[in-house]
């Protein structure tokens, strides 16, 4: 309280100019209820009014304009009763408001401590935006952190998106400003005015903790009760674990989910999250799939990011509905037995005037130095993950995904870029780290933070990097030194193999090590083998368009290399619209050639990731050693000639071994002497040569049986036929 108030005000000309200005360091000092002497004053502002009254048990009390400060007002009113505001405008209109500014603070000294050490790990129930009720009355409590702003307030349609009329208060050297808003609640739209350290005033941001979000263009945050859902996926949340262990069956289907499926009965638009959780559930479901990987649904302005560069990291994108319906999605594939991971990206948020850049009017969120702070590549920001607040905003963004919406996992996006201070940069544009290296440090503690987290608080969740590099122990554990994922994406094995497949197969012999290299260190990591929609974007073409020959060797190519793909140890991924060999590369703003079906050889393929499918988790000996070199063997590594590779693989004792048979020439090989691990009857399982697939159905008449000469280090073998282009499993069965 200013020492320059009379019995005429309880406000000095100075506050209440401040005030009007939108200028003033602590408005919850001069506004709102205060004692003055023995009398309580109420000072409110409201450039609208011509006339403000405090309304107090049905009686009104004139508040008195202050004079040279337009739409201030302030006055006695008498007791301690609550009381609200009644404006009039002069020309016969009324309304009455609760007083923001006779509210106390929401944020408790323990949330204040954690969240100024930067180990609040569930901000997301500090900050944001929240529908409550506060002191008996219902309204939403706002809350930012801006440190380094002069004035931060909440603005939307319930103030006119003026700045002066709620600005907020700051909380100690937390630097974090908030605000409880009677009146206002669900569906709210709202914003923060930010005027930075230099009395300049940002472009209005959306709240970076926002559970909501207006449909692009606009771009505003809106309040969204994220409470009470009720969940019946228990059965799963108890036996998840099971599913993520690297002994169990796993393979992704990756989805786009505003380029699955439209209804073009309805002008082409893309599925809500409560029509997916029917078709694309089921869908997946029925392809025999153990789990959806979604391209980021955090929400994002620009269509064709891919939901890449997000700004509302916890916001499900209003896209295809509000954050309840999201969950029916995850619910309803919980319980079908599907699994949910999302991709997550904290390596780098976008530039748009809205977001994260310059929140108060510094780098904030990110580092100031552009050799730190941008990527070139993709001209965004960089988070500065040594600042202990924007580490905390990520760990617990991971956490807040896994808790509030039941993911089973995260899949890291981009981890590369984040692991080396010089990812893509060139000598002079980066900084090196405290040792003078290229490692980034900070980015590797925030990684193994986001782990450890994640999996000791959340049971049965898993992690998933996208990583390119050698970086050692990916998916070790951190107290071993690891980064704690719990798988990798290996991409080395998918480079090389599709340089393989895509190359004419009488050139295949000079490349033949592109196919068996990835064995030399296929038990090094928890690896996934991806296929994903950076494979069929920007002019790569489609699964299909890539395979070399004629048609016909085109679907029998691409048929073999989803057989070797299977049989090959590490978890599955493969992006929606492979599955049916859809000869269109993917575009975003289209959907799955789901007309293909039509055609038997595009059916074919779908039957044969369905069938590849339901062998892989039949058959122990195909995924209970996917990550440990005992499942493996090599029968025929070296054919170079005939371009063919043979291989066991084994499960537990008693699980029955598979072999497993590509060819990758258009030549049948009849009469093909093979050594086996074991006497007996092999069953011919699966064959990519099948007429069901679209193949010429050739193969083994539904098994073989071994002699007893031995063969390729085998202490049997027997004749078999490898179709032309072609994958065969062999399941024994004596």
């Amino acid at each position: 309280m200013s020492k320059d108030t009379d019995e005429t005000a309880a406000i000095s000309l100075t506050d209440a100019r401040a005030i009007v200005m939108g200028n003033h360091a602590d408005p919850f000092s001069v506004m709102g209820p205060h004692k003055v002497g023995r009398s309580r004053w109420v000072t409110a502002f409201d450039p609208g009014a011509a006339k403000i009254s405090a309304v107090v048990k049905g009686k009104a009390h004139a508040l008195q304009p202050v004079a040279d400060a337009p739409g201030v007002f302030s006055g006695k009113v008498p007791g301690t009763a609550a009381y609200v505001l009644r404006g009039e405008d002069g020309f016969g209109g009324s309304w009455e408001i609760e007083d923001a500014y006779r509210f106390g603070p929401v944020i408790g000294e323990m949330d204040e401590y954690l969240l100024a050490e930067g180990t609040h790990e569930r901000i997301w129930e500090v900050l944001g935006a929240h529908a409550m009720e506060h002191e008996g009355v219902a309204g939403v409590h706002f809350a930012v952190w801006a440190p380094n702003a002069r004035r931060v307030s909440v603005v939307g349609d319930f103030n006119h998106w003026d700045g002066r009329r709620h600005p907020m208060r700051l909380r100690g050297t937390t630097g974090v400003w908030e605000i409880f808003v009677p009146g206002v609640g669900e569906g709210t739209v709202y914003k923060y005015e930010i005027v930075g350290v230099d009395g300049r005033t940002s472009p209005l941001k959306a709240d970076p903790v926002g559970f909501g979000s207006q449909h692009a263009p606009e771009n505003a945050s809106v309040v969204r009760d994220i409470s009470g859902y009720g969940w019946e996926d228990a059965e799963w949340m108890k036996t998840r674990a099971a599913a993520h262990d690297r002994r169990a069956p796993m393979s992704v289907y990756e989805v786009h989910l505003g380029s699955w499926k439209r209804r073009h009965d309805e002008g082409g638009r893309a599925l809500s999250y409560k029509e997916l959780a029917e078709e694309l559930v089921d869908y997946a479901v029925d392809m025999g799939f153990t789990h959806l990987e979604l391209l980021p649904v955090s929400e994002f302005p620009f269509d064709g990011s891919w939901g890449y560069q997000p700004v509302g990291m916890f916001a499900p994108t209003i896209r295809f509905g509000p954050p309840h319906e999201f969950r029916d999605l995850v619910d309803v594939a919980h319980q079908k037995g599907l699994g949910i991971l999302l991709d997550w990206v904290p390596g780098h948020f976008p530039t748009d005037a809205h977001g994260l850049g310059r929140f108060d009017g510094t780098a904030l969120y990110e580092h100031a130095d552009p050799r730190e702070g941008f990527h070139q590549d993709w001209n965004t920001y960089i988070y500065n993950y040594g600042r202990r607040e924007v580490a905390n905003y990520l760990v617990s963004n991971a956490l807040y995904w896994l808790e509030e919406y039941h993911i089973d996992g995260l899949r890291v996006d981009a981890v590369a870029s984040m692991l080396y201070r010089d990812y893509s940069r060139k000598e002079g544009e980066w900084v090196p780290n405290k040792d003078g290296g290229r490692e980034n440090y900070e980015a590797i503690a925030m990684l193994q933070r986001v782990n450890v987290t994640s999996y000791g608080k959340v049971d049965g969740i898993m992690t998933v990097a996208e990583e390119s590099t050698s970086f050692p122990g990916v998916s070790q554990p951190v107290d071993s030194g690891g980064l704690g994922f719990g798988y990798k994406w290996n991409m080395g094995w998918m480079n090389d193999t599709l340089e393989y497949i895509k190359k004419e197969p009488i050139h295949r012999q000079y490349h033949h090590h592109q196919m068996t290299f990835g064995l030399h260190y296929a038990f090094s990591e928890n690896f996934v083998l991806p296929i994903s929609h950076d494979e069929v974007v920007h002019g790569k073409g489609s699964m299909l368009t890539k395979m070399p020959g004629d048609e016909w060797e085109k679907f029998a190519n691409l048929r073999a290399y989803y057989g070797f793909m299977w049989g090959h140890p590490g978890k599955k991924l493969l992006f929606m619209g492979q599955e049916i060999a859809q000869a269109s590369e993917w575009n975003h703003n289209a959907e799955v050639d789901w007309g293909a079906l039509g055609d038997a050889r595009h059916a074919g393929m779908q039957r044969l990731v369905r069938d590849l499918n339901t062998l892989y988790r039949g058959e122990p000996a195909l995924h209970v050693k996917d990550c440990m070199h005992d499942g493996f063997q090599w029968i025929d590594s070296n054919n170079v000639d005939e371009s063919i590779f043979v291989w066991a693989r084994y499960g537990d004792e008693g699980d029955r071994p598979v072999v497993v048979l590509c060819n990758f020439t258009p030549v049948e090989r009849t009469s093909w002497r093979c050594g086996l691990p074991r006497a007996g009857r092999w069953r011919e399982a699966l064959n990519t040569d099948a007429e069901m697939y679209g193949g010429g159905n050739r193969g083994n008449m539904g098994g073989v049986v071994t002699t007893d000469e031995g063969w390729h280090g085998q202490p049997v073998s027997a004749e078999v036929t490898i179709p032309p282009l072609s994958a065969v499993y062999l399941v024994y069965e004596d």
